[in-house]
């Protein structure tokens, strides 16, 4: 039976490296297996993955597309069905929503809820976003919608952060004597 402690690697499965240009008796000198001259025996040719010779390459050729903003927001989605495994009159924010299994991972900036399906309990739902639709099933059924900030700043540490900065003081008049 053959076990991790046992195993070993396949005969002549490593090769020693080649070294050239170490003499005519190694059988790599001179030339160091390069052949005469060109392009490809210079130091420094052009071998990597995409060169076509002084060609434009593939990548340049073909146009770019796409875009992601670095300062995206990406929201996780919650439809309006997922909403009625709550019980009646619960409030649902995002600790709820997380308990249910309807939120997953903390990659995102906040959660939207959105307006598919059938929402048929009276519910207080706390999320960052709304569609319309799903404010006004949230309202139908007789629940209500409390659209929570992204970020939550401490107003002083906003006042801090902005001191000093847009508004210059005026200089002092100049005494003549």
């Amino acid at each position: 039976m053959m076990t991790l402690h046992t195993l070993k690697k396949p005969r002549r499965s490593t090769h020693e490296k080649k070294r050239v240009g170490r003499g005519q008796g190694s059988g790599l000198g001179k030339t160091a297996g390069r052949g005469g001259k060109g392009q490809k025996a210079r130091s420094g040719n052009m071998r990597f993955e995409g060169f076509e010779g002084g060609q434009s390459p593939l990548q340049r050729r073909l146009p770019k597309f796409g875009f992601k903003a670095p300062n995206r927001k990406e929201f996780a989605i919650v439809d309006l069905d997922g909403l009625n495994q709550f019980d009646a009159g619960a409030t649902v924010d995002e600790a709820a929503l997380r308990g249910a299994g309807l939120v997953k991972g903390y990659a995102w900036s906040g959660i939207k809820v959105l307006g598919s399906g059938k929402l048929t309990k009276k519910l207080v739902v706390k999320a960052h976003r709304f569609s319309g639709a799903a404010k006004d099933a949230i309202s139908k059924a007789g629940g209500t919608v409390e659209e929570l900030p992204l970020m939550a700043h401490k107003p002083e540490a906003a006042a801090k952060a902005h001191a000093g900065k847009g508004v210059k003081a005026e200089a002092a008049p100049v005494a003549k004597a």
